[in-house]
C-alpha cells in the first residue's frame, strides 16, 4: 500500500533503537525524510546511517536529551517544519508505590507526560497552518490496564493520554490528528531490562522469564520492533486521517478487555 506520505519530514525521538528506531525505518521506507533524536551519538548515528543506506531518504540526527529544555530546543530548531511527530521515551524504573518519592514522579511526567505535550506545542501549529500533520505517541499498554509494578509509567501516560483525548478534538478540522500507540511487550531493551529484574528477583534464568512473559501473551511471542512500526506508518499515512484521539493497542492480546 502506498501511504501516500513520500516527501514528508518527520521527527522521531529516541528513535536510534526500539520502537523509535522501527518508527523511523517505516517511515524512511515510505519515503519521508527524518530527523531523529536520542542521547547516545554512537548509536543515533549507526541508525541514521543506516536508515540512509537502506532506504535512500534524508537523515538528519541530532543527540540530545529531549526532556531536557535546552536538548528539545536543539532538536526542534534542526526539525524545522515537520509534518509529522511520534514522541517516544523509555519509561521509568519499576518499584513499590511506597518507594517513590515526589522527585521520582516529576521525573516520570518531565519524561512520559510534559515533554510529548511540549513537542506537541512546538509542531501542532505548523501542522494546523499547513493543513496537514500527524502525531504519533507511544504510550503503554499499562493506559488500558495499570501494570501494579509500573505505577510511575502508570500515571504519567495516563495524564497525556488525558492531554491528548481533549487536544485531538480540537486540531482534527485542521488535517491535523493525534493518535497514541500503547505497546505491549516487545524485543527490546526496555523487555531485557523489565525480564532480568524479574530473573533476579525470582531466581531464575533469563530465559526462563521470558518464557513465563511469552506464556501469558495469547499471540505466545513478543512483538518486533518492525510491526509496531508498520502501525505508526498507517497512522501516519493519509488513510489515516480519519482516526482522531484513539489508543490503539499492540499487545498480542495481552490486554484482557471488551472495549
Amino acid at each position: 500500500m502506498d501511504l501516500g506520505i513520500r516527501g514528508r519530514r518527520a521527527l522521531v525521538t529516541a528513535a536510534s533503537k526500539g520502537l523509535g528506531r522501527g518508527c523511523a525505518e517505516a517511515l524512511a521506507e515510505a519515503g519521508v525524510a527524518l530527523v531523529i533524536n536520542a542521547r547516545g551519538v554512537e548509536a543515533l548515528e549507526a541508525t541514521a546511517a543506516a536508515i540512509r543506506e537502506r532506504h535512500g531518504v534524508p537523515v538528519t540526527c541530532v543527540a540530545a536529551d529531549i526532556t531536557d529544555p535546552g536538548g528539545r530546543a536543539r532538536v526542534l530548531a534542526a526539525a524545522g517544519e515537520v509534518d509529522i511527530l511520534v514522541t517516544n521515551a523509555g519509561g521509568p524504573p519499576p518499584g513499590l508505590w511506597s518507594d517513590w518519592s515526589r522527585e521520582d514522579f516529576i521525573r516520570a511526567l518531565d519524561a512520559n507526560m510534559l515533554t510529548p505535550i511540549a513537542l506537541m506545542q512546538a509542531c501542532l501549529p505548523g501542522m494546523m497552518a499547513r493543513g496537514w500533520g500527524r502525531v504519533v505517541n507511544i504510550t503503554s499498554q499499562s493506559v488500558k490496564a495499570p501494570i501494579p509494578s509500573l505505577g510511575l509509567s502508570n500515571a504519567a501516560r495516563a495524564g497525556l493520554t488525558g492531554f491528548v483525548a481533549g487536544t485531538a478534538r480540537q486540531v482534527a478540522g485542521k488535517g491535523v490528528t493525534i493518535n497514541n500507540l500503547l505497546p505491549g511487550i516487545h524485543a527490546t531493551d526496555r523487555a531485557d531490562s523489565l525480564d532480568r529484574g524479574v530473573a533476579e528477583a525470582q531466581g531464575i534464568s533469563l530465559e526462563e522469564a521470558r518464557a513465563r512473559r511469552a506464556a501469558t501473551i495469547p499471540a505466545g511471542r513478543y512483538g518486533t520492533a518492525e510491526e509496531f512500526g508498520a502501525a505508526c506508518a498507517f497512522l501516519c499515512s493519509v488513510h489515516a486521517g480519519f482516526i482522531v484521539g484513539q489508543n490503539i493497542l499492540l499487545d498480542g492480546g495481552a490486554t484482557n478487555s471488551t472495549l
